[in-house]
């Protein structure tokens, strides 16, 4: 079992979504995402701390931050139909995940005004 967590600043994504606009949604997020959030800041943000923590869980960073790591686009996080958030893997992040032989996650998200979080567990 392994298991990511990631806290980021609620305001920190609103600047980055002002200063560089639909070129940072589609570079971080995937179409099904950004159609998800309706431009929510807050479920942008709870998505962001998720690839954070999903990365942190496989044991490599972002790829901008890490030779070895992920795309940002290598994980999708989207509710259901209740609104429970689903881990999808694509990419490296399905690669490294199969090279440890992690087959099922969990995830759990929340925010206040200022912050949000992702926990995931994976096994």
């Amino acid at each position: 079992m392994v298991v990511g967590v990631d806290l980021i600043e609620i305001p920190r994504v609103g600047r980055m979504l002002t200063r560089y606009g639909d070129r940072f949604l589609e570079r971080v997020f995937t179409p099904a995402e950004i159609l998800y959030c309706r431009g929510r800041l807050a479920e942008l943000a709870a998505r962001f701390a998720a690839k954070e923590a999903v990365a942190k869980a496989l044991g490599v960073g972002v790829r901008m931050m890490a030779r070895d790591g992920i795309h940002w686009q290598d994980v999708e996080v989207i509710g259901d139909v209740r609104g429970k958030p689903h881990v999808r893997l694509y990419g490296r992040a399905a690669e490294r995940a199969g090279e440890l032989g992690l087959t099922e996650w969990a995830i759990s998200l929340s925010h206040t005004r200022e912050h949000a979080i992702a926990f995931v567990v994976a096994q």
